[in-house]
């Protein structure tokens, strides 16, 4: 056993402290205040709560895994901050370009290994992601597939990013079981970009616990902003309905909480 099972620190919207064998992860940083609103020539976000943890609070970051850059609600301007002070951010390779010398980018497919403390290494492979429906998708992302290189640990850890059901991502495999999934949920909609949902559904949410048997769900990015569609009780409803409410893992906002 190199690490157990991680520690995940929910921290509102996409941003989840995961920390494990000793590495500490922060998922697409988001720490402006509640009521924050971000114009754009196109559309206007809201911020509708504030991180549980301030960046000062939180503490040193090892690593940032950065879905995308080009949407507040996935980096903000305090999030964007802290990227000055974390170790590495591994982002898109478009991403990579626009963030400079601390981001590395990364094609689906690509690896990057990360030392731990141990001597340990974990290896972080970018996973497939379309940010929308077919042909209407909203720029590139993609998501995170965590998984220590000797095989001795629990399981592999997928951070889906922000992403829809579609059949690439019936491919995300690891070489060890995959036990835990960040999914991406809350069926985000914006008005310009039309009626189709650019992120998981809880329907969407339900085909992913199927596909992926052994994982329990921890759903992140359906609440704090004003544009989703979808929040926890429909999270709740469709998996009930679908016989696998026990499968979700609710975080507690702020509180260290070991993955199950």
């Amino acid at each position: 056993m190199i690490a157990g099972l991680p520690r995940l620190t929910y921290l509102g919207g996409p941003t989840l402290l995961i920390e494990w064998g000793g590495l500490r992860l922060l998922t697409d940083p988001t720490f402006d205040p509640a009521g924050t609103d971000y114009p754009t020539p196109v559309s206007t976000l809201r911020k509708s709560e504030g991180p549980a943890v301030s960046p000062v609070a939180l503490g040193p970051v090892d690593v940032v895994l950065l879905s995308h850059d080009h949407h507040f609600d996935n980096l903000d301007h305090a999030g964007r901050a802290l990227l000055g002070d974390a170790g590495l951010v591994l982002t898109t390779s478009d991403g990579a370009e626009r963030l400079g010398d601390r981001a590395r980018g990364l094609s689906v497919g690509q690896e990057y290994a990360l030392d731990a403390p141990s001597g340990a290494r974990l290896r972080v492979s970018a996973t497939p992601a379309r940010h929308g429906p077919e042909g209407g998708d909203r720029g590139p992302v993609i998501g995170f597939l965590l998984e220590w290189e000797n095989k001795a640990a629990e399981g592999a850890v997928w951070v889906t990013g922000d992403t829809v059901w579609y059949p690439a991502l019936e491919a995300v495999r690891a070489e060890t079981t995959i036990c835990g999934v960040v999914a991406f949920l809350g069926a985000a909609k914006v008005a310009v970009a039309g009626p189709s949902p650019l992120t998981l559904t809880a329907e969407d949410g339900v085909q992913l616990a199927r596909h992926f048997r052994d994982a329990t769900i921890v759903p992140v990015h359906y609440e704090d902003w004003a544009h989703f569609s979808e929040g926890r009780e429909a999270i709740v409803a469709a998996f009930t309905a679908a016989g696998l409410a026990e499968r979700l893992q609710w975080l507690e906002r702020g509180k260290p909480t070991p993955l199950r």
